[in-house]
């Protein structure tokens, strides 16, 4: 029986990928690497430091910086994305999620949110829906990052469910590959091909239907 969803926030509550990405390029730049429009799909649902890590080996400089240098890099690149998220508003949220946020609370649904992002919480304050979670991850307490199932087992404790109890809701495929190892029903938003290992996918969030999502759940003999 459903009685809990489990979220990522970028590319699911709100596209926060665009300013992940130019923060990430201008830190890039200053370090003599070059990085395409196309490689913020490279880094969807990684922590900070092993976004930074396939950076510098994408820029064959993996060598190059000691731990606390790689630190630093990383702290300055979270100090310009979080001056721009500070700009964010509840019109930032994507479509039709606000609407099945509301939906899963007034069914008694319990949420919560399973982010690598340590920002979250700020996110979720400038969205005007922080209100609405009943646990949030601290991804601080993690020891591995996605596609390790760590961060959905930890969500999934905190609503204290048990795994046929959860839906989860991820728009990257090591967010997938991490729902699917924690043994839950896993609801993809984005590219079928790329998504391939979720139970259920739509192509956005506007396409997204809790009823039918229920119906789906119940049919694979949850």
């Amino acid at each position: 029986m459903l009685k809990g969803l489990i979220f990522d926030l970028d590319g699911v509550i709100t596209d926060s990928a665009v300013y992940h990405l130019k923060a990430w390029q201008d830190l890039a730049k200053g370090i003599g690497i070059d990085l395409p429009e196309s490689f913020g799909d490279k880094l969807r649902g990684l922590s900070r430091m092993d976004s930074l890590e396939i950076i510098l080996e994408y820029g064959h400089k993996e060598n190059d910086y000691t731990q606390e240098e790689k630190e630093a890099l990383a702290a300055k690149k979270n100090d310009a994305y979080i001056k721009a998220v500070q700009k964010m508003t509840k019109a930032d949220i994507l479509p039709k999620m606000a609407d099945l946020l509301h939906e899963a609370k007034a069914q008694g649904l319990k949420l919560a949110l399973a982010s690598a992002s340590k920002n979250a919480p700020l996110i979720l304050h400038q969205l005007e829906l922080e209100d609405l979670f009943d646990a949030r991850v601290d991804p601080a307490t993690l020891k591995h990052g996605k596609p390790d199932p760590e961060i959905y087992i930890r969500a999934q404790e905190l609503l204290g469910l048990e795994k046929n109890e959860v839906i989860s809701f991820e728009d990257a495929p090591a967010g997938v590959k991490s729902i699917k190892a924690a043994g839950q029903f896993a609801v993809g938003i984005g590219d079928p091909v790329v998504l391939k290992g979720a139970d259920y996918i739509v192509g956005s969030t506007s396409a997204l239907d809790l009823a039918e999502i229920e119906r789906v759940f119940k049919k694979a003999g949850n």
